[in-house]
């Protein structure tokens, strides 16, 4: 039986401890979560899945549920400057030690059961908020759906932010069978609400197999622009003069459309006022998402990592920053779609700083000096140590009216932060 006095120690031993990295599948974690919590007893909960959105999702629901009054519990991932992050209450990470105690909980039942790092974490969130007395939890989808950790749990309500080409190898190249695999956090006669504008059909088969409720945005919700503000409905329900999202670009009406619909079919275990969501979706906070660094040259931090991301990313580039010159900090994962991703912006960069990660799963530049020459691209630099000569370097070669970009992967977002800080 492991045993650990820091968070540190713990978590390097669990990124060691399971063979494999990704491991999805619901079987070993259940097992140990009903050891955890016999009793099985749990918060209203609010699943939210899909490819890009479900951070600003959780977002939205943590901000409008706290401006309520109410005690909410908040577990999302990846995180972007410590650990602590994927597991909130009331706004707030919680400390090492908690973290720990439940670490050495989930030890002291867990006998044989092997779990992956991700495993962990889910189990160590769902036995903190268990012991929290919040009235809501919101978790997060690591990966999917249907065999993602996060499903052994049974919600109240979910919802599926978009559907994207993401995670290929694990769930399908098509957005039918990503949509299937996201699908599986549907259950019976629970709302299931779906944001993309254009929701693949398999959505819709397994929340009629399930017997779900089905919403689909542009169908059953959605929101219309106003002169000052925005309207929200849903049938006959409306709400008029809404602020503009806190959280920047189109996407984000329809990520807090979708979670401004979850807590109107959940009024009746939590209800929330008409004021309280105008204070959620008007103060709402999440760093990395079109997040803007005021200075004399302003940086624009997206973790958008997939193509879906950045297409959305362009569009607010082109309203928000036309006629800029943008110079792009960038990296990514060598497991994602990065020839799209160099196709998608190209049109909009000016110039690229590839800024290399320590992560083992990022490209390296030999496999990006590769893929920018495929791509036929020179206005390219390389032979950086880290984000800060990478971004050092960029900065000297922006003028007054340019724009400063660091995208592609929530490390190299994280690197930016922490080196602001």
């Amino acid at each position: 039986m492991a045993h650990f006095d820091t968070l540190k120690g713990w978590l390097s031993w669990q990124e060691s401890s399971h063979p494999l990295t990704i491991d999805l599948g619901l079987e070993r974690v259940a097992t140990v979560y009903a050891a955890l919590n016999p009793a099985g007893v749990k918060p209203l909960t609010i699943t939210v899945a899909g490819t890009n959105g479900k951070g600003s999702c959780i977002a939205y629901l943590e901000a409008i549920y706290r401006a309520q009054g109410y005690r909410v519990g908040a577990y999302t991932s990846p995180h972007i400057l410590k650990y602590n992050e994927r597991i909130k209450i009331d706004g707030l990470p919680v400390s090492d030690a908690t973290i720990c105690q439940a670490f050495e909980r989930i030890e002291n039942v867990r006998d044989c059961t092997s779990l992956s790092y991700f495993e962990f974490g889910t189990l160590a969130a769902l036995d903190i908020f268990s012991h929290a007395n919040l009235d809501v939890q919101l978790l997060e989808v690591g990966l999917g759906g249907r065999l993602d950790a996060v499903n052994i749990i049974e919600p109240d309500a979910t919802i599926i932010s978009s559907i994207g080409i993401d995670h290929v190898a694990w769930l399908g190249e098509t957005r039918e069978s990503i949509a299937y695999e996201k699908a599986g956090i549907f259950r019976e006669s629970v709302p299931a609400i779906v944001g993309d504008p254009s929701p693949p059909n398999a959505l819709m088969q397994v929340a009629d197999a399930k017997n779900a409720y089905f919403y689909a945005i542009g169908k059953d919700f959605g929101y219309t622009k106003q002169q000052n503000g925005w309207q929200w409905f849903a049938g006959e329900k409306q709400i008029n003069q809404l602020p503009e999202p806190a959280l920047k670009g189109e996407h984000q009406y329809r990520n807090a459309s979708a979670v401004i619909l979850a807590t109107v079919l959940l009024a009746d275990k939590l209800p929330v006022s008409e004021q309280s969501i105008r204070q959620g979706v008007q103060n709402v906070q999440l760093p990395g998402r079109f997040q803007l660094l005021e200075g004399d040259i302003p940086v624009l931090l997206d973790v958008g990592h997939n193509p879906e991301a950045v297409r959305t990313l362009v569009e607010y580039l082109s309203q928000n920053f036309p006629n800029r010159r943008i110079h792009a900090i960038f990296s990514m994962m060598r497991d994602k779609d990065i020839d799209e991703v160099l196709r998608i912006m190209n049109p909009v960069v000016y110039d690229w700083f590839f800024a290399p990660l320590s992560n083992i799963r990022a490209a390296t530049e030999a496999l990006m000096r590769e893929i920018f020459s495929q791509h036929a691209m020179d206005n390219v630099s390389f032979g950086y140590t880290g984000f800060a000569d990478a971004f050092a370097s960029a900065k000297k070669q922006a003028g007054k009216g340019d724009l400063l970009l660091v995208f592609g992967s929530f490390f190299l977002v994280s690197d930016c932060l922490a080196e602001f800080q």
